[in-house]
């Protein structure tokens, strides 16, 4: 049965970006008028960044600025370069809110807009990030280098009715900050497609190579080793669909668990110990009415959507104090009025080749037999 586990959206706000951002505006004053600077979303640390120019070779993407799906996926992101991606964001800047739909391979392209479009919407003060997934799997690398951007960037993640999260895709699901997973989620042994080996020993040493960095992967966003396991024993030509009690046991459905410790910490001292009790009581509340009600075989994401956004009014919610940590504000499409750095495509800014085109070439991994020279699960 296809699961329905939407839980309330935790705090975007985070840490200080450190990774490298296109030039900033080092312009004097004197040199003419610019472009007020956006609100700062305070994140994790971000890592470096390659900006070299790459295309989407394996899928399609688009940008919304609402949650509604049922009214379009919204605007294609036809370049992934920094301008370009900026332009195509740039009306979420009025809502908040980011919704980024992708159908596709799991690739090294995939990867480069999951980095860049995480860094893109912090530069434009966009602090809700929905990652739309529709994918029947890809290269492991790119979905651990995904994963680490969706990480740093606090995504919700959702995987709808009329789509399909298989293979190396569940790997995303172990990164997002929340999982709103409707749709099936399989998975099967990992391959090298492109493997010159020719025993079993020789392909289980070329598997060996990526284990640890798999292993610790699900370590550090809080999912289930047995993960793994199933990445490394269910047979290729068959596809394992995880149950609903699996995808919550694996910690790939719902709150991250990591996250969700970080947050608890962090909102006891900022919004107080009372605000948390009003969201664990509108979670136990959410689950019994919206995530598993007698008719949930007919829901959808916007259905649970409808439901938690009503029942969470009778606990306060979205809280005076603090509305961003409220449960679902990705929905609410708050703007954190922080200032911000200065916008480095604010007229007179000074900006970098780098910005316009990219910065160095990256490698490209292929899933589904096309040009694979990674670990895949087709």
């Amino acid at each position: 049965m296809p699961l329905r586990w939407l839980l309330p959206a935790l705090s975007l706000l985070l840490l200080p970006a450190c990774g490298r951002a296109p030039a900033p505006d080092q312009t004097s004053a004197s040199t003419g008028p610019t472009e007020a600077p956006a609100p700062v979303v305070q994140r994790k640390p971000q890592a470096e960044i390659d900006w070299s120019p790459v295309r989407l070779e394996a899928g399609d993407a688009w940008v919304d600025c609402s949650a509604d799906y049922r009214q379009g996926d919204g605007r294609p992101v036809l370049s992934l370069a920094y301008v370009d991606l900026r332009a195509t964001m740039q009306d979420c800047r009025a809502t908040g809110l980011l919704r980024l739909r992708y159908k596709g391979k799991i690739t090294a392209s995939f990867a480069a807009l999951a980095e860049r479009a995480g860094k893109v919407a912090g530069d434009l003060g966009i602090g809700k990030r929905i990652l739309d997934i529709d994918s029947g799997g890809g290269s492991v690398e790119a979905a651990i280098r995904a994963g680490d951007a969706i990480g740093e960037n606090d995504w919700t993640i959702w995987v709808r009715g009329d789509s399909v999260c298989h293979s190396a895709c569940v790997l995303l699901l172990a990164a997002g900050d929340m999982r709103v997973i409707v749709g099936p989620v399989g998975i099967h042994r990992m391959i090298r497609l492109r493997s010159s080996a020719t025993s079993r020993k020789e392909l289980g040493e070329e598997l060996r190579r990526i284990s640890d960095d798999l292993r610790n992967y699900l370590e550090r966003n809080g999912a289930s080793i047995e993960v793994y396991d199933l990445m490394t024993t269910v047979p290729n030509r068959t596809l394992r669909i995880l149950a609903d009690q699996e995808l919550e046991a694996f910690g790939l459905a719902g709150p991250n668990a990591v996250e969700d410790d970080l947050d608890r910490i962090r909102l006891a001292r900022r919004c107080g110990t009372e605000f948390l009790r009003r969201r664990d009581n509108f979670r136990r509340a959410y689950e019994q009415q919206c995530v598993a009600p007698a008719d949930a075989a007919h829901q959808d994401v916007a259905d649970i959507n409808a439901c938690g956004l009503a029942l969470r009014e009778r606990y306060g919610f979205p809280d005076p104090k603090c509305p961003i940590e409220s449960p679902m504000a990705e929905l609410d499409g708050a703007v954190l009025a922080m200032p911000g750095p200065a916008d480095p495509l604010a007229p007179g800014a000074a900006v970098s080749p780098d910005t316009a085109t990219g910065g160095s070439q990256e490698a490209e991994h292929e899933a589904g037999g096309e040009n694979a020279s990674g670990v895949a699960t087709p």
